[in-house]
């Protein structure tokens, strides 16, 4: 009799042939970054500091030493930064598909294909509110991806990814679909799909494919405590990814719809006073004024239920469909006013750079801030140096009343790390926020000024 375990394998899928079929349109992508010479004063003490900051013991024991290529000279006094990741071929004439994440701030971008070319490429558009990038390489003659359809993915479906985990390129891993429309902290705009693939280092930006060889995603997040994967990875759909494409491809650039509203989640107490079976749809906290919105006469107070058809199940469903909708498209939205059903129709606009480019004004008019109270973004070069933190970490912009006011957090604070999880940017900052404990207060470490501390914080505080 053969074993369970033999049985069950037996009815997994075969994964060799689609496998050879879809490589050669995986490609490898390696960056550099040339950052300012650092005056000797003012270099991070991470090997041989004076003692005099906590935050050097601190670093060298969280942290370690940079990796190599950080630490390179190119004789001239600068350093030198290297970065690996993925990407796909969209087109035959050498566009690549990846994250922006990956070639963000790179001097040099250089791709190698399956094939073993190894080959300059330029960066035609990038979208970094969908952290995607367009890249092209001069090439004829490529093999393309077959682009699928993430709307048709199902949850417990296999999936694979292939890309350069650590710089293994061209590895191959396997899951399943965990969810879809997945919202993970500020990244409003992008219904991601979440997955158990295992997805580390390096593969941002590869591929995830469905069994039939078409892509469906591009691998972008991790959810980890560690830096490594933990069994929670999240891909961008290729239905929007191939909306941005397009509108590089045209434009350069990508427009968003706005529609003009500060939007919540309603609680369970709230929908049952409102009559709702169910805490579904999104709470108008407010209206921009002047905006589409306030055209529509959407009013605070009022709930969206559907939009253009759509069940707006959430607060989080919302952004994604107003930002695919087509600049002066006219959308019939279904809203709860005053326990009335009524039917609205709104004119979709343009949605202001400042939106989405600036985190603290824009943030509290447009709902930006996350569930603490809290707007953060990416340190600048200079920041880094300043702060001695050259890698990881976040910036506080704005604070506003909330869990955070209340934990002492303060405007250009520099987060390091949330209850003994390193803080690896912002979008990791966010979903780790987002897990955060009503009940519990965990810390949060601090770098701000020459002072290290840590707050006490707890979500609702």
């Amino acid at each position: 009799m053969a074993p369970a375990g033999g049985a069950f394998a037996a009815g997994l899928p075969d994964f060799t042939t689609v496998v050879a079929r879809v490589t050669p349109i995986v490609v490898n992508i390696s960056t550099t970054q040339r950052l300012d010479t650092l005056a000797q004063d003012d270099a991070p003490p991470l090997g041989g500091g004076d003692g005099d900051d906590p935050y050097d013991d601190w670093y060298r024991h969280f942290f370690g030493a940079l990796p190599p290529a950080q630490q390179r000279g190119d004789g001239g006094g600068a350093l030198i930064a290297e970065s690996l990741g993925s990407g796909f071929i969209i087109s035959s004439d050498g566009e690549i598909l990846t994250n922006y994440h990956v070639i963000k701030d790179a001097e040099r971008i250089t791709v190698k294909l399956n094939d073993r070319r190894v080959l300059p490429a330029k960066v035609l558009g990038v979208d970094p509110p969908s952290d995607l990038a367009l890249l092209k390489v001069n090439a004829v003659g490529l093999p393309v991806a077959a682009i699928g359809d993430a709307g048709r993915l199902r949850v417990g479906q296999w999936v694979l990814a292939i890309g350069s985990p650590f710089g293994f390129d061209h590895s191959v891993t396997a899951g399943i679909v965990s969810a879809k429309g997945r919202s993970i902290g500020s990244e409003q705009y992008v219904p991601y799909i979440q997955t158990d693939v295992p997805i580390n280092p390096g593969n941002s930006g590869g591929p995830l494919f469905n069994l039939e060889g078409q892509v469906v995603g591009i691998n972008s997040e991790i959810y980890s405590r560690t830096g490594g994967y933990q069994g929670v990875s999240f891909a961008i759909p290729i239905n929007l990814a191939m909306q941005v494409v397009q509108q590089l491809r045209q434009h350069g650039h990508v427009t968003r719809g706005w529609l003009g509203v500060n939007i919540a989640n309603l609680s369970p107490d709230m929908a049952a006073s409102l009559h709702l079976s169910r805490p579904e749809g999104a709470l108008v906290r407010g209206v921009v004024p002047a905006s589409p919105a306030a055209r529509a006469g959407i009013q605070a107070g009022d709930v969206i239920l559907t939009y253009g058809g759509a069940s707006v199940v959430s607060s989080q469903a919302l952004p994604p469909l107003v930002g695919s909708t087509a600049v002066g498209r006219e959308v019939p939205l279904t809203i709860l006013r005053d326990g009335r059903r009524e039917m609205l129709r709104v004119r979709i606009g343009v949605l202001p750079a400042n939106a989405i480019n600036r985190p603290g004004e824009a943030g509290e008019r447009y709902g930006l801030f996350d569930s603490l109270g809290l707007a953060v973004r990416s340190l600048s070069g200079g920041e880094r140096r300043r702060f001695h933190v050259m890698t990881g970490g976040v910036m506080v912009e704005r604070v506003i009343q909330g869990a955070a006011r209340r934990a002492g957090f303060r405007r250009g604070d520099v987060v390091l790390m949330v209850n003994g999880v390193r803080v690896t940017g912002r979008h990791q900052f966010r979903l780790l926020a987002s897990q955060l404990s009503s009940t519990r207060t965990v810390p949060v470490l601090v770098k701000r000024s020459r002072q290290t501390l840590f707050l006490p914080l707890k979500a609702g505080g």
